[in-house]
């Protein structure tokens, strides 16, 4: 269930950010891009979460 709260909210996270930025730049919105960047947004906290920042428990 995490995993699907996680691109859900990377997904929300990174339609906003898409849709700021290319208002600022005078481009159209594409939902492609923003699919990409969620998924590669996902794919980051996925990776930090697991592995990068998980403590290890010592006995």
């Amino acid at each position: 269930m995490r995993f699907i709260w996680t691109f859900i909210w990377s997904l929300l996270l990174s339609s906003v950010l898409s849709y700021i930025l290319t208002s600022m730049g005078g481009t159209p919105f594409n939902f492609m891009h923003t699919l990409v960047l969620s998924i590669i947004l996902t794919i980051a906290v996925f990776t930090l979460s697991e592995g990068v920042l998980r403590e290890d428990k010592e006995a």
